[in-house]
């Protein structure tokens, strides 16, 4: 059976530097940016995917050791590792999995490594789940929380509920940061395409108070005439 050692050499094999020094600039790891200090291998993510296929089969343990490696390409294997394992797991090992996601927000910090997993993980536990913890991460202090209770709701919507996404949106609406903005923008798009008047309605009471990378990024799928009655502010004739 393969071990975790064994998957930790072969991702130091398929190490790429120059790779990695493109890298280290694209997901903003210098100082003050939203990833600083984070150290990439160079690795591509389909690489990253067939490894974590091939060594599937290590414990959801080492897959959680692996999560707390300095290199990133090693966390976003772990996550994808346990993500396998949580689609393919009981309750049991699901409720395990979740715990131990929650506990360890800190080490998903970067917005692929939210992406990859919360929906996926977070997300699909929770659908017939109260949501509190969602709304108790989006008042956290750290980004990456409040970046995996948004996306997180990208299962709920795939399952035709967007209320969630709409309260969190709004919770959400006064974030700083650019990946939020970025995030929330997303889902809000998302829930629009099975909720279009849900959208509606939310961009009509909050579109003036919202940043304009989200507003952007929600209304993205909008025919142009009414992308621009939204970012001019006309709107009544739409609704």
């Amino acid at each position: 059976m393969l071990t975790l050692k064994e998957l930790q050499s072969e991702i130091k094999a398929n190490a790429n530097p120059a790779k990695a020094k493109f890298l280290q600039g694209f997901f903003k790891t210098g100082k003050g940016e939203y990833a600083e200090g984070d150290i990439f291998l160079g690795i591509t993510v389909p690489t990253s995917r067939s490894l974590a296929k091939k060594y599937s089969q290590i414990s959801t343990a080492d897959a959680f050791e692996l999560l707390k490696s300095k290199y990133h390409e090693e966390r976003l294997i772990a996550i994808f590792i346990f993500t396998r394992h949580f689609e393919k797991g009981d309750e049991k090992l699901k409720t395990k999995i979740v715990n131990e996601y929650l506990k360890n927000t800190k080490l998903i910090n970067n917005w692929d490594l939210v992406d990859s997993s919360a929906y996926k993980i977070l997300g699909k536990y929770l659908l017939d789940k109260p949501k509190d913890i969602l709304f108790k991460l989006a008042k956290s202090n750290l980004l990456w929380d409040r970046r995996i209770s948004i996306i997180s709701t990208y299962a709920f919507i795939k399952a035709g509920e967007t209320a969630t996404t709409f309260q969190l949106a709004l919770q959400l609406i006064d974030n700083k940061e650019d990946l939020m903005h970025k995030g929330v923008g997303w889902m809000l798009r998302e829930a629009g395409k099975p909720d279009p008047v849900g959208l509606d309605i939310f961009l009509a009471e909050h579109h003036k108070k919202m940043p304009r990378t989200m507003l952007r990024y929600a209304i993205e799928k909008f025919p142009e005439s009414k992308r621009k009655a939204f970012l001019s502010g006309e709107i009544e004739s739409y609704l």
